[in-house]
């Protein structure tokens, strides 16, 4: 009796394990291959159909192999390239692709990491091929959305045998090597320099040339305010002159008088000593109101 449990459960677990085996589950990113003693039987889920969920399959005959359905990356390793203009350049690209034919895709690569080295194979002769024909400044900025375009269609016709479709690929940094980097350094010091020079001598001739000018027009304002000063100082005196002698017309002695007194209170100081003459002319009108 013990013997007979031992022996039922032993082909329970063998029944169960060969259930297990008899089925699989495809999600919607996936895409499965079936081989049946090795060869490919069909293909489950691929590009838009809807076959996602449990699958059967025969056991111990069948195996399957499921691939990603959904874009992938890959990040190629920096490469050096020589642009049109032999300028050295170092480029760090990546790519974007995505299985479109699995079953193809098994019979030429069979594995991711296979698929993969094939993609970094061409990819670095589809970059070299084509930055090679353009200057270095087209590659850093000029031209780079046309030059990614071209690449792409490249490395698409060449990875078109392994079912693989090449979605997308960029430029993430072009640059000198470390050994060339210093010299272009020192050119655009050299370059900004001279710049730098050529704007300070043009500023310093622009602030001669306009403090020049300031001097000229503050020597000609100065003439023409001395100028109408003179003017305007002549034909004061002109005028007081004419006062005068229109006041002498009119009253000779009280005219003489006048300037006397003036004469007096300008020369006539506290504290001033006068040595003059009591009958000198000045003091006329001391004694006598007539000046006599």
């Amino acid at each position: 009796m013990q013997r007979t449990l031992v022996i039922g459960g032993i082909v329970a677990a063998i029944a169960l394990i060969i259930l297990a085996n008899c089925f699989y589950i495809v999600r919607v990113d996936q895409q499965a291959i079936v081989l049946q003693f090795g060869e490919q039987r069909d293909v489950v889920n691929e590009g838009d159909s809807n076959e996602a969920g449990l699958r059967f399959k025969w056991p111990v005959i069948q195996n399957i192999i499921i691939y990603d359905k959904r874009n992938l990356g890959f990040d190629l390793a920096e490469q050096e390239i020589i642009a049109s203009d032999q300028q050295r350049l170092i480029v760090d690209a990546i790519a974007r692709y995505r299985i479109r034919d699995p079953l193809q895709f098994f019979r030429s690569a069979q594995t991711i990491a296979n698929a993969e080295n094939q993609l970094r194979q061409r990819m670095i002769a589809a970059l070299r091929g084509e930055l090679g024909k353009v200057a270095q400044p087209d590659i850093i900025s000029g031209q780079r959305a046309q030059l990614m375009q071209r690449i792409k269609t490249t490395l698409n016709a060449s990875m078109t045998d392994f079912g693989v479709e090449i979605i997308d690929v960029r430029i993430r940094r072009a640059d000198y090597p470390p050994a060339n980097s210093q010299a272009a350094y020192e050119r655009m010091k050299t370059d900004l320099q001279q710049k730098a020079a050529l704007y300070r001598a043009e500023g310093e001739e622009l602030y001669l040339r306009t403090v020049g000018d300031a001097d000229r027009q503050v020597s000609v304002l100065l003439a023409d305010a001395n100028e109408t000063s003179q003017k305007l100082r002549g034909e004061g005196d002109a005028l007081r002159n004419a006062i005068y002698a229109a006041a002498y017309g009119k009253d000779p002695e009280f005219f003489s008088f006048y300037r006397s007194m003036q004469a007096y209170e300008r020369s006539i100081k506290d504290g001033t000593p006068l040595v003059i003459s009591p009958d000198s002319e000045f003091f006329r009108y001391f004694g006598n109101k007539d000046g006599r």
